[in-house]
């Protein structure tokens, strides 16, 4: 496996948001309880272009993109300052860096905006290794509604 370069990150902006979605399109699988995404049609709309636009438009959310090569490498979004909403990465950079850096960036972020006590993340089953990893614990056990399922996850944080 090789080291990746460092990654170009910058702020999404609403013309983004096409990228954003295929990126999630691709990652749907290991998103919702059945690969097909029977179930989970409600949180699947969540994450269509409208919505994306929405949050991307929405001050309560900031968005980041990492790009290497000119190429969507991940992205990032934080709600409220303190709750990983969306952190997703292309299949072909999984367990390679790219998630602990996109999380780096918004944790640096999050921070230099002031008002950080602790950091929450709903962490899929495929990526609760990586939140662990990161430093985030279960607050509670798995949740399965919607056809999805999730963990509750914190990290504390003091200055």
């Amino acid at each position: 496996m090789t080291t990746l370069s460092e990654p170009i990150m910058r702020p999404a902006l609403v013309a983004d948001a096409p990228a954003i979605v295929a990126l999630i399109d691709d990652l749907m699988p290991f998103l919702t309880l059945h690969p097909d995404g029977a179930g989970a049609e409600k949180f699947i709309e969540h994450c269509r272009q409208p919505a994306i636009e929405g949050y991307l438009s929405d001050a309560r959310y900031a968005y980041q993109l990492a790009h290497l090569d000119g190429e969507l490498a991940g992205v990032v979004a934080m709600r409220d300052n303190t709750h990983v909403f969306h952190m997703f990465v292309p299949r072909a950079l999984h367990r390679r860096g790219m998630a602990r850096r996109l999380w780096q960036a918004a944790r640096e972020a999050s921070l230099a905006r002031g008002g950080v006590t602790a950091f929450t993340v709903n962490s899929s089953a495929y990526a609760l290794p990586l939140y662990e990893r990161l430093g985030f614990v279960a607050t509670g056990p798995k949740v399965e509604t919607g056809g999805i399922a999730f963990v509750p996850m914190r990290m504390a944080w003091t200055a």
